[in-house]
């Protein structure tokens, strides 16, 4: 094998290597109960307020409640500082809410 052959499998393995992490990084959104879903269920859409987002969230968390990866997703947008939707059972207002605590323990 040529060192140029050398370099090029080395580079292939590397990305399989990556591409391997990021599937599991991922896998645990395949696996959600939200994953065959309409997102309209768990993003707003633009002006929605009072009863009717209420509504959306509630139904939104009603799904979160059994689904299998709810800690992992709840997780990943505290983490992520995922600004819109429902996530691990988490309305946008209640992550936030959520965040804030976390930074003053760690504060203090």
């Amino acid at each position: 094998m040529a060192l140029s052959d050398s370099k090029e499998v080395n580079v292939v393995a590397r990305i399989k290597d990556v591409q391997g992490a990021l599937v599991d990084y991922w896998d645990w959104q395949a696996l959600g109960s939200c994953n065959t879903m309409d997102p309209e269920f768990f993003f707003h859409p633009e002006g929605e307020r009072g009863g009717p987002r209420r509504r959306r969230i509630e139904r939104a968390k009603r799904i979160c409640q059994t689904c299998p990866v709810l800690d992992e997703c709840r997780e990943y947008a505290l983490s992520h500082n995922e600004p819109y939707g429902v996530w691990g059972g988490l309305s946008e207002e209640e992550r936030n809410r959520l965040s804030r605590q976390r930074r003053r323990s760690r504060a203090s």
